[in-house]
């Protein structure tokens, strides 16, 4: 086994096609089929199907690309901290952000890239904090912003802002007053997240304390579906006043803080407690925590 064979399993893997990898990866089919198979004898195992539209991964296959993808990271990683000793730090580093937050930041967060870091590569993947924190304990994400996270030996992470949950309503048709009791909710049909998702764990725990019943009209993970649903009458939402703020129509909603008591949505940086940080990386928290903290403060201003 080496390295190239595993970067040539991981490339077909991803496209699902040998023609195609072989286009990616600037190299002739034969050669590149011809390590595949290497690598499946080297191994003893049949790492992919070929199928009527391309190849799929086997079940060993499965397990090997998880185990390749970190080795190639790794590998990219030590070419980075072999380069440290450079007044400008090169390399690439890959982030994760939730959804709501990959909306407002990733712009800025290549922009500052491009200013301070131009000789870095940046790679950005969205996802759920749950995910996001299962790719950077794997080696597949380098830092990440997650929401609410639970407790992970092989997470280590920093607080950056938190925001309290606000009842959002249809800018037309929400009742009048600035606050809303946690108890009143079982008085309105929620658009809510599946159950992994963050906030649906901190609303559902504080349900089952205060023994409040809630009407879940609607189950949808995407927080701009959930506020397109809303905005469009189909219920109201538990969320946080940035997430108002990312959709891009805040005047579409009326939002009203959650009392007795209140309830928060806590934002940390994620990263690995068993990687070293190389000076990219240093560079790359220090921005990426600017950023999401300009955008917690910006988020404080939509008005009630």
């Amino acid at each position: 086994m080496n390295l190239k064979q595993l970067e040539y399993f991981v490339r077909v893997a991803e496209v699902g096609s040998f023609s195609k990898a072989a286009v990616l990866l600037d190299t002739a089919q034969p050669a590149l089929s011809r390590q595949v198979r290497l690598l499946e004898t080297d191994l003893r195992a049949v790492l992919l199907q070929r199928t009527g539209r391309g190849v799929v991964l086997t079940e060993a296959g499965k397990r090997l690309f998880e185990h390749a993808v970190a080795i190639l990271h790794l590998v990219a990683q030590a070419r980075t901290d072999l380069e440290a000793g450079r007044e400008e730090p090169t390399g690439r580093i890959v982030v994760g952000l939730p959804p709501s937050m990959g909306r407002v930041l990733t712009l800025p967060l290549v922009q500052g890239f491009e200013q301070r870091l131009p000789r870095a590569r940046l790679a950005i993947v969205e996802g759920l904090s749950a995910h996001i924190t299962e790719w950077i304990a794997s080696g597949r994400v380098d830092v990440g912003l997650v929401l609410n996270p639970q407790s992970q030996e092989a997470i280590e992470v920093q607080p950056v802002f938190e925001q309290a949950l606000c009842l959002v309503s249809p800018a037309d048709g929400a009742a009048p007053g600035d606050e809303v009791e946690f108890a009143e909710l079982a008085a309105y049909p929620l658009v809510i997240p599946e159950r992994t998702h963050a906030i649906r764990r901190v609303i559902e725990n504080q349900a089952a304390l205060s023994r409040v019943k809630l009407q879940v009209a609607w189950e949808v993970s995407g927080v701009q579906s959930m506020l397109d649903l809303v905005r469009s009458g189909h219920g109201h939402a538990v969320l946080t006043r940035g997430a108002v703020l990312a959709s891009g129509h805040p005047q579409a909603f009326r939002v009203r803080d959650l009392k007795a008591p209140r309830l928060f949505s806590r934002l940390f940086l994620a990263t690995s407690a068993t990687k070293p940080g190389s000076p990219l990386m240093r560079h790359a928290v220090d921005l990426l925590m600017e950023l999401a903290r300009l955008r917690g403060r910006d988020s404080d201003h939509i008005n009630s």
